[in-house]
């Protein structure tokens, strides 16, 4: 058995589920179905649960119910037992025939406890887990007999592991930091208390409720798998709900006991993406992955996974009619070796590399069925590509065989093909003069640049940017600059831009999702330029929000590096600044990496090293670094950190983890249409 990693955690998850799930009608939550689809495919499940029909459902309200010939129902989910949860629960049981039913939650029994309003004394005295027992007193009732069998436990399917490095919570996907903007609305909400004055302040006493069990309920999850890994973990923060995350899991009371014996240890620091939104909207990173992710549709129900056209293996036109006939493909090939070794070449090379490879991989899998292949050197053409895999179009067995690397072979030749990929390195290419001239100009200079390339539908080709796109390059230019100084000027400038943004909106022949949910509006016919205008401004003082995320650092204090005679000016990530300063040669006390201290020893140390010489936790000091981005994280952030960390300080193990995979046009929906200081939990 290989070290614990993320894949075993998620894998022994799913297996104690597995375990239950033989001859039952199973029903998933989104957030699961994830979990299951990164972790060992759903053919697992399939397998486990035996039988010619399909038992999966989706866990929602209107899911049909079991029939006289289905006594046996499994509930996977991700979520607290609570409200919606329970209702959806007992609606499909109440018009089913069960009499056997199996209830799985993510959510461990303590948070239950949290969510119930039991304080953590009381919680600490009780037998048993009474929050469950009572719910399967309640599911033998709406079974219809007491004398059914009801069970309900808790198995910490958390993760969605997507390489050996890189695991994703789909279940905190909308989790993402607070702005300046949420201290006004903490403030309005709690007029009888001391006013908090910045993001600084913010702590857990200052959280709504729902936050706070949400941070809750991913603690639980992350301290499962610390257990998993046998760590004793310190954790670490950069950024304000990172600090309050970071501090929960230090002092999270089920976690004591097994820090006492656990014979690793580790260091977590959790990182604020709202710090450096530059790298989650660039379009710097040589990737094929980012840009298969970020051009092919998304997977229905998934954040992190993404539809690939099959009908080209068929028999059938390419037609758009029949692309919904054939099952898509996806990237998750958690049960073909072969392509799971493709998929994680592919996360780790740069993009003509990553061409190449596919290549081989096509033609190795060709060989090896004896396919008659043209061999052909020089650059990969996705016309060449796509010649190997129709050789495998009329080969059943081979087509079965490698069935996985032809889903990363397409998803390779249409992301190739697609209009966006086009315009990615027209993205690139403004982004790199948008470097050059902040350093050389004032902010409205650099917006008055932007101006012209505002245009209205009517005046749009396929080179210029949509709405949403031209919200991507605003975020990249707040960002990127930093603070700066407000004058008539700029001013002046904003105002051009909010009002021509505003007509822009207003000229659509319809609302794209995002924009139905930044303006309010679901149609454009409602939007008036009045309404429009006040969605701008909003925007614009979100933008200044985060131009301004990063005041509070000491250290990191920009993500901008001037040019000078020999180098042009650049971008220097944010989590490599980070990293850098973990592994620092010199070891100083890290300024704007804070340690949490758990408890009352940790709390003793740092009082006596201001006079004694006690070493105070740093987060170099362990061989395992999880390090966990809140807010989301890029395919080729997670590349740098992993090929960054053994080059500091070899030998040293590093995770990354964090609430989805980024593609840029997730930033605008996290950041304009998305209310991050109330979770939806159901209840």
């Amino acid at each position: 058995m290989s070290a614990p990693g993320v894949l075993s955690f998620t894998q022994q998850g799913w297996e104690q589920v597995l375990a239950k799930v033989k001859w039952a009608l199973v029903y998933l939550d989104a957030a699961c179905a994830e979990s299951l689809h990164w972790g060992c495919g759903s053919t697992r499940l399939l397998e486990a649960v035996g039988g010619p029909a399909c038992h999966l459902r989706e866990f929602e309200p209107a899911a049909v119910g079991g029939g006289a010939e289905q006594p046996k129902a499994v509930f996977v989910l991700s979520c607290l037992l609570k409200g919606r949860t329970v209702e959806t629960l007992r609606d499909i049981i109440c018009r089913s025939h069960f009499q056997y039913c199996v209830v799985v939650t993510a959510v461990n029994h303590a948070v239950h406890l949290t969510a119930n309003h039991v304080p953590a004394a009381a919680a600490a005295e009780l037998e048993g887990q009474p929050v469950f027992e009572q719910l399967e007193e309640k599911l033998c009732e709406w079974m219809g007999n007491m004398n059914y069998t009801a069970e309900v436990l808790h198995v910490p399917l958390l993760l969605a592991p997507v390489a050996p490095h890189l695991a994703l919570t789909p279940a905190f996907a909308s989790l993402f930091p607070l702005l300046p903007q949420d201290v006004h609305l903490l403030n309005s909400a709690r007029p009888d208390k001391r006013r908090l004055g910045s993001l600084t302040e913010v702590d857990a006493t200052t959280l709504p409720p729902e936050l706070l069990l949400q941070i809750r309920c991913l603690v639980s999850g992350l301290s499962s798998l610390c257990e998993h890994l046998g760590v004793r973990e310190e954790c670490f923060a950069v950024g304000s709900l990172s600090r309050i995350i970071a501090a929960d899991l230090a002092n999270y009371g089920p976690a004591k006991n097994r820090r006492k014996t656990a014979t690793g240890r580790a260091s977590v620091v959790f990182v604020d993406r709202s710090l450096d939104l530059t790298g989650a909207v660039g379009h710097h990173g040589d990737n094929l992955v980012e840009k298969i992710i970020s051009v092919l549709p998304q997977l229905p129900g998934h954040t992190n996974d993404v539809m690939v056209n099959m009908v080209e293996l068929t028999a059938l036109q390419n037609e758009e009619k029949n692309q919904s006939m054939v099952a898509p493909g996806c990237l998750a090939q958690s049960n073909d070796p072969a392509a799971r070794a493709l998929w994680e070449a592919l996360l780790s090379t740069k993009h003509k590399e990553a061409v190449m490879e596919v290549r081989r991989h096509l033609v190795e899998a060709a060989s090896r069925e004896n396919l008659p292949i043209k061999m052909s050197m020089g650059r990969a053409t996705p016309g060449q590509l796509m010649s190997y895999i129709q050789l495998f179009k009329n080969n059943i067995k081979a087509l079965v065989n490698h069935c996985g690397l032809l889903q990363l072979g397409l998803a390779t030749v249409q992301t190739l093909k697609h209009p966006q990929t086009a315009k990615w390195d027209n993205f690139l290419a403004f982004e790199r003069l948008l470097l050059q001239s902040i350093g050389e100009s004032t902010m409205s200079v650099v917006l008055n640049q932007l101006l012209p390339m505002i245009k209205p539908l009517d005046q749009r080709t396929n080179d210029d940017y949509s709405p949403e796109e031209l919200l991507i390059l605003l975020i990249y230019i707040y960002s990127v600059s930093g603070e700066f100084t407000v004058d008539k000027n700029l001013g002046e400038a904003e105002e051009k831009v909010k009002k021509a943004l505003a007509q822009v909106f207003c000229e659509e022949s319809e609302l794209s999702p995002l924009l139905q949910k930044i303006t309010g509006c679901d149609s454009s016919i409602k939007l008036t330029f009045h309404k429009s205008k006040i969605t701008a401004d909003e925007l614009f003082a979100s933008l200044r929000d985060i131009a301004g995320a990063r005041n509070l650092m000491k250290q990191f204090k920009s993500v901008y590096v001037p040019g000078n005679h020999t180098h042009q000016a650049s971008y220097k990530p944010l989590l490599k600044q980070v990293v850098e300063e973990i592994f620092n040669p010199e070891r100083p006390d890290p300024v704007d990496i804070e340690h949490m201290s758990s408890g009352l020893t940790d709390l003793l140390k740092t009082g006596f090293s201001m006079f004694m010489k006690v070493s105070r936790p740093h987060p170099s000091d362990h061989p395992l670094l999880i390090l966990f981005v809140v807010g989301g994280v890029t395919v080729s952030e997670a590349k740098m950190i992993k090929d960054l960390v053994p080059s500091l300080q070899p030998g040293t193990q590093v995770i990354v983890l964090s609430t989805r995979l980024l593609k840029p046009l997730n930033i605008p929906e996290l950041l304009f249409a998305t209310d991050r200081l109330h979770p939806d939990l159901g209840f």
